[in-house]
Order: C-alpha cells, then structure tokens, then sequence
C-alpha cells in the first residue's frame, strides 16, 4: 500500500429521505438499509481497507456521532475520526481534512468519499481509484468518478465530458448539471457523453487547497489561519472557531463547477448512492411478484411491487397493497406510495411542527 494515499470518509449527513429509519441520532450511514449484515459505513470503511493503508483512513462526521463511528469502526484511529461543530455541507468538510494533511504531509494524495453508498464490485472500484490515484499524483487535476448511466435518472447530477481521453480512461470535464428534469435526462443518456456524478473525488491535497485558495477564498483565510493548530492538541479549539465562519456550500458548487482542472473517469462497478427508499427498491432482490422485502419476518398475499423494511422480531402481513413503501420500527410505521416518496421530506417537516422532534 502507497502511504501518501489517504481517504476521508464522510459520514456527516441525517439521510432524512430514509425516514423513519434515519434520524437525526442516527442516520442512515450507520443503519444496515439492506439487511446485509453490515451499516453502510461499516460496508464502506472494509472497501477502503482493502487499499488505503489503516492509518491513512480517515472519518469526517458531526460531533454527535463520534461514539457511533467508534462503535461500529473499531478499526479506525479514534485521532482519524474528524468532528464537524456543525452541518455546513460538502466544502468545509473536505477543506478540514485537505488542510489538517497538508500539514501532516504535503504528498498526500487523497480520495473523498460518501459513506452511504453502495458499491456491489468492490474489485472494479478498487482498481478505478488506483487508477484515479496514480494521474492525480502526477497532474494538477481534481478528479471525480462518472458512472456510466443505464437508463436516465432524475435524481442524480450528470456530467458532461470531452470526446478525446487525456489519458488511459481520463476525460476533461465540460459541464456539470444539477438533476434534470425526465426529458433533459432522456437526451443526456441519448448524447452519449453524460455519466452520473457519484460525488467521489481524487486529488493531491495541496491541489484542492489551491482550489479552495482561488475560488474560496474566504473558506481558505479561515482554515489556513489556523493550520498551525492542525494535528496537535489545539486542534479540537481550531475548528470550533473556523466552522462559524464557513458558509455553507458543496464542493461540487464551489469548487468543481468553476475550476479549470477538473476531470472525470467513466466507471462501472454496481454504483448507487441508495438516496431514497425507491434506490433501495432497486438495488434488493424481488420476489416474483416484485416486492422487496428487508426483514426475515414478513408475510405477502395479493401485493405487487413493494419496498417493505422491518424488523425481524415483529411479524409483518400485508395483503393487497400494489407500489407502497412500508416502513416499521419501534415507534413509527410508515405507508406511502412510492411515487411519493420525493414528499417524504414534506411529511418530516409536518411532523417536526405538529410533533416535535420526538420522531426525528
């Protein structure tokens, strides 16, 4: 293993469009979505394992869940798990851990990375950010992974990319576009030259810190102020009195979309970024009546085309339901159809008003 190849898992987020599984103490990258046996960061942290050296893994979290991550990552260094004070989106979170290794060291080549989504060939990734690592080592390029599309999505982001390879597999980005709408995606997958922007990036650190100079400046007065606190005991203070003065941005606004050194390398290796119940519909096996079933404990008669998560200690019977999600657990059960499930975000904010945050 190459000990300047780093990665910061970023494990920050709340999934509230994984609601009611998810919530606000304990969201969906630390939950078991599929039933496989393992959390999605858990899943994620052992694909990392396999070629980033122990040490070099990093976790970059909200301080809330520090003793989550130590708990199901016993692995990790308890100095590797980053504590965001507060939720300030992609940018500030990849500017902490570019900066604290730009001080620890200045060679460091560095993935970053979701920690809830789901990859079903470990193998292909693997050899994709090997690949990834070994141009970025040797170019001034930020770089990020395009899946090939296979049917057109409106719920992810595209990217757009020259015809002609700069390298072996490696493309220099045109344009990045937010999710489109059914037609808009219909002539992207048609065009030929759109992937899916899988929102995992590779780049030497002092490279994404000359990004964060030129186009964040502001971003960058805060974090190099204080990166002679970076790696010591003051560390923890550090970051306390830069986060307050970090707007709130992702690196995909702020600094991917604008700079002039961005590529993109078309993968393929059984991507999702299981954003909604509906992806995780998708990505389960059916039965022969199309239902996804999560839980050892659930009964179907006469239903079609369900996404059903529950827990296996209670028994579930559904009968005559046709395109409904159905999630059970201890204190909230949720029906919706699944062609709804984009008002799920609705439903929580109604609840927050009417209920409090006691379902949250």
């Amino acid at each position: 293993m190459n000990s300047n190849h780093y990665v910061a898992i970023m494990a920050g987020g709340i999934g509230s469009r994984f609601w009611p599984m998810s919530r606000t103490n304990f969201p969906k990258q630390f939950l078991d979505i599929l039933n496989t046996g393992q959390t999605l960061i858990q899943s994620t942290y052992q694909r990392f394992a396999q070629f980033i050296p122990a040490e070099n893994i990093y976790v970059v979290t909200s301080v809330q869940y520090k003793e989550i991550v130590q708990e199901q990552l016993p692995g990790l260094r308890v100095e590797n798990i980053l504590c965001e004070p507060s939720r300030k989106n992609t940018a500030p979170c990849i500017a902490y851990i570019s900066y604290k290794l730009q001080q620890k060291n200045p060679d460091a080549n560095l993935i970053c990375a979701p920690a809830d989504h789901l990859i079903l060939e470990p193998d292909a990734f693997k050899k994709i950010c090997l690949d990834a690592l070994e141009f970025t080592a040797n170019i001034k390029a930020l770089v990020t992974l395009g899946i090939k599309p296979n049917h057109p999505n409106t719920g992810y982001g595209y990217i757009q990319f020259e015809n002609m390879a700069v390298s072996d597999n490696v493309y220099k980005v045109k344009t990045f576009t937010e999710k489109p709408d059914l037609a808009l995606a219909k002539t992207f997958i048609a065009s030929g030259d759109f992937l899916w922007n899988a929102g995992i990036f590779m780049w030497q650190v002092k490279n994404i810190v000359k990004a964060f100079e030129q186009l964040l400046p502001e971003m960058h007065e805060v974090f190099d102020a204080e990166k002679n606190n970076f790696n010591s005991t003051n560390e923890e203070e550090a970051i306390e009195r830069i986060y307050p003065q970090c707007v709130n941005i992702s690196i995909d606004y702020g600094i991917m979309e604008k700079a002039d050194n961005v590529y993109v390398i078309p993968a393929s290796f059984g991507w999702s970024d299981l954003g909604t119940w509906k992806t995780a519909y998708d990505t389960l096996e059916k039965d022969y009546l199309g239902n996804a079933v999560a839980g050892n404990n659930v009964i179907v008669f006469d239903s079609t085309q369900n996404m059903v998560h529950a827990d296996n200690d209670k028994l579930i019977v559904l009968q005559g339901v046709d395109d409904f999600i159905v999630v059970d657990t201890n204190d909230v059960l949720l029906i919706c159809k699944k062609d709804k499930e984009q008002e799920i975000k609705e439903y929580v904010a109604e609840i927050k008003r009417s209920k409090g945050d006691k379902y949250l």
